[in-house]
């Protein structure tokens, strides 16, 4: 069984963990050195500045199996309807519908937030389980760079995709 909810400072050490994971050992992230808790205290503070959500993953003992969060997709403030999200489930966390939810939990947070537009920005093409993991979750094909990456010696692409959230864009934001 697991629980989400907001993430609290407490949550930081394990987040900082569970991404550190991911920026050393896979091109989910591309990163190439993993921040510190006081980087990863401060951009959550910046998520939570804007109104956005940052969601955890808790398992069944209390402890953080993942996380998600979405912040403006650029920094000027016409994109402030349209975030890019992250999620991150620690490698024992993975399968068993947990991405889905998290992911889920944050699409309907952030409309609640005001958010119109979900962008994935999805570090490689043969990033097959998160590519899997968003088109599940309704998200559509929107783009794609390639060769735009380096890290561990090879060049990565960047897939681009994307889900409406709320009204979309049908209507004019409040």
């Amino acid at each position: 069984m697991h629980t989400i909810r907001s993430a609290r400072d407490t949550d930081l050490a394990a987040i900082t963990a569970i991404y550190g994971h991911y920026v050393l050992n896979s091109t989910a992230s591309f990163e190439t050195e993993a921040p510190t808790v006081a980087d990863m205290t401060a951009r959550r503070a910046e998520v939570l500045s804007r109104g956005l959500p940052y969601l955890v993953l808790e398992d069944a003992a209390g402890g953080v199996a993942g996380y998600a969060y979405c912040n403006w997709f650029k920094p000027r403030p016409a994109y402030r309807f349209s975030a890019e999200n992250s999620i991150y489930l620690a490698p024992t966390a993975v399968g068993g519908g947990r991405g889905r939810a998290l992911l889920d939990a944050l699409c309907t947070a952030a409309t609640e937030a005001g958010v119109r537009q979900m962008i994935a920005v999805i570090g490689g093409s043969d990033n097959h389980a998160s590519i899997r993991l968003h088109r599940a979750a309704g998200f559509g094909d929107a783009g794609f760079f390639k060769a735009s990456g380096w890290k561990f010696g090879r060049w990565l692409d960047v897939v681009l995709m994307q889900k409406a959230l709320g009204a979309g864009d049908g209507s004019a934001p409040e």
